[in-house]
């Protein structure tokens, strides 16, 4: 078994979560199927890929707010989020993990970084374009590839300081005894130059305070995205339908590696006449908790599977 690959006891792992009342979601990390289970594992058993890293981004605040539900004041569709945290090792489930996890607005718009973004119409939103990557000056809309020797799918351009002290949309908890994370926020929406996605990180061999999480390192850097069907659904539904920002599709995206849900495609339960009602998104992320991936330089490519420390 190597670290590329997870077991998942029972061929998948299903997570019964309520938007207003009991809709149940199957989260996966992977497809590719073990046709000799590891001695470590249970019998009838299916194996996954590790879950691809990607680049952090510019916006993230390290475990602000502990806490499950990080919607505050913000409108959009509901969504719960429950996520699995496997160890690629031994197969066994991650406990007592943080999961940080922090996204837009519906209409583009990050906590804490408000001047920064304007949202909804052109100049001045965030951007995840890769360092050195050649833009519209005035817009931050990438216009080329990225310089001779960059890595396929960029870098993310390094963190920035907070300018506000706003934070909706961005949360850390601590995952229970069976790898199991959940989080209550809206459905993400866009901004210029990059799909709809959430970023995520996984912390291990920290302490559990009063004050919150301390120590540790960062096993997992990584980003969640969500099918074009999805996203198009909820285009129509205020106050999506006013975000005026072109927007680019999970196909034309940068960041993401074109892997499925190995490379963090949500599995995602949904009325798809009624999206307004709420979202179900889940699934299993196979970890390395004895590597250290802080803030991922290189975005694997289509083929690759998570990259080595």
């Amino acid at each position: 078994m190597t670290r590329r690959k997870v077991v998942v006891a029972g061929g998948a792992a299903v997570a019964a979560v309520g938007v207003g009342g009991g809709i149940a979601a199957t989260a996966n990390a992977g497809q590719v199927k073990s046709a000799t289970p590891s001695a470590s594992s249970s019998s009838a058993e299916a194996c996954y890929t590790l879950t691809s890293e990607t680049t952090e981004g510019p916006y993230y605040i390290d475990a602000d707010k502990i806490r499950q539900d990080i919607t505050e004041d913000q409108e959009g569709i509901p969504m719960t989020l429950k996520l699995k945290v496997i160890d690629a090792d031994t197969c066994k489930p991650v406990k007592n993990a943080a999961v940080d996890i922090w996204h837009c607005t519906a209409m583009g718009v990050y906590s804490g970084y408000e001047a920064m973004s304007n949202g909804g119409g052109g100049g001045g939103a965030p951007t995840d374009a890769p360092s050195g990557t050649p833009t519209d000056g005035a817009s931050g809309t990438p216009t080329g590839e990225p310089p001779s020797g960059a890595p396929s799918g960029g870098t993310g351009g390094g963190h920035s300081e907070p300018t506000d002290d706003e934070r909706y949309l961005r949360g850390t908890w601590k995952t229970d005894k069976h790898g199991f994370v959940t989080f209550k926020t809206v459905f993400p929406g866009w901004y210029q130059g990059r799909c709809v996605h959430i970023h995520v990180k996984v912390h291990v061999d920290g302490t559990w305070t009063d004050a919150g999480y301390e120590g540790g390192h960062t096993c997992h850097t990584g980003q969640l995205f969500f099918s074009e069907e999805s996203v198009l659904a909820s285009a129509e539904v205020s106050p999506y339908s006013t975000n005026t920002t072109t927007r680019t599709t999970l196909d034309e995206d940068t960041i993401y590696p074109d892997n499925g849900t190995e490379g963090g495609l949500l599995k995602l339960k949904y009325k798809k006449n009624d999206i307004a009602k709420g979202v179900i998104a889940s699934l299993t992320m196979g970890v390395a908790p004895d590597e250290t991936h802080d803030s991922t330089d290189t975005v694997p490519s289509a083929t690759a599977s998570a990259s080595a420390s």
